[in-house]
C-alpha cells in the first residue's frame, strides 16, 4: 500500500524574522511514518518545519507554508492508496508579508490575515477509493467539532485529540469513523 502522511506545523511569516504557528513537533506524524514503513507501506512523508531526522525507508518531503504543504500533498495524492493527515497547517497567513524585520513604533499594529487553502478539504472532494484520516485538535465542543469535520471533508476515520498532545510521547485520543 502507499501511504502518504503529513507531519508538524506550518509556519507562515510575517516578515523575514518573525511568523505565525503552533507548537506541532511533527511527532506523531514521524511515528505514524515509521509504523507504517516497518509495515511493508511505500510511505511518502509531507512534513513542516521539524526537528526530527529523515525516517529510513520513508520518501520525506520537507515544507514550510501551507501553499507548500498543499502542492506537495496534492503532487503525491494521486498515487496514494491511503493517507493520514496529522499535520497541523495554519488556517490562516497574513495578507501582506513585510520586507525586512518590522521595527517597533509607537501605537498598535494590525494584521490582516486570510485563510490558507484547506488542504483536507480537497482531499475529501478527490478521495476516490482512499482511505483517508484527519486528525481534529479541539478545545471547546470537541466531539461535536471533530463529527463535523468527519462529515464535511468526507473522512474515514477522524482522530480527536486536544493541545495535550503537542510533543507528547503518547497520546490519550477518540477516534471516529462511519
Amino acid at each position: 500500500m502507499r501511504v502518504l502522511i503529513t507531519a508538524g506545523p506550518t509556519r507562515e511569516y510575517l516578515d523575514d524574522v518573525r511568523y505565525l504557528s503552533n507548537a506541532s513537533t511533527g511527532k506523531m506524524g514521524f511515528a505514524c511514518a515509521r509504523a507504517a514503513a516497518r509495515a511493508g507501506h511505500a510511505v511518502t512523508l509531507v512534513t513542516g518545519p521539524v526537528a526530527l531526522a529523515d525516517l529510513p525507508g520513508v520518501r520525506t518531503v520537507r515544507v514550510t507554508t501551507a501553499e507548500e504543504m498543499y502542492r506537495a500533498v496534492m503532487k503525491a495524492y494521486p498515487k496514494a492508496d491511503a493517507a493520514i493527515m496529522t499535520a497541523a497547517v495554519g488556517d490562516y497567513r497574513p495578507a501582506r508579508r513585510f520586507d525586512g524585520k518590522i521595527k517597533k513604533a509607537d501605537g498598535t499594529l494590525t494584521l490582516t490575515l486570510v485563510r490558507t487553502r484547506d488542504i483536507l478539504f480537497e482531499m475529501g472532494r478527490k478521495k476516490g477509493k482512499r482511505i483517508l484520516v484527519g486528525f481534529a485538535l479541539e478545545v471547546q465542543d470537541a466531539v461535536h467539532q471533530a463529527l463535523l469535520k468527519y462529515k464535511k471533508k468526507n473522512l474515514d476515520y477522524v482522530v480527536l485529540n486536544t493541545p495535550k498532545t503537542f510533543a507528547a510521547d503518547s497520546m490519550d485520543c477518540r477516534v471516529y469513523r462511519a
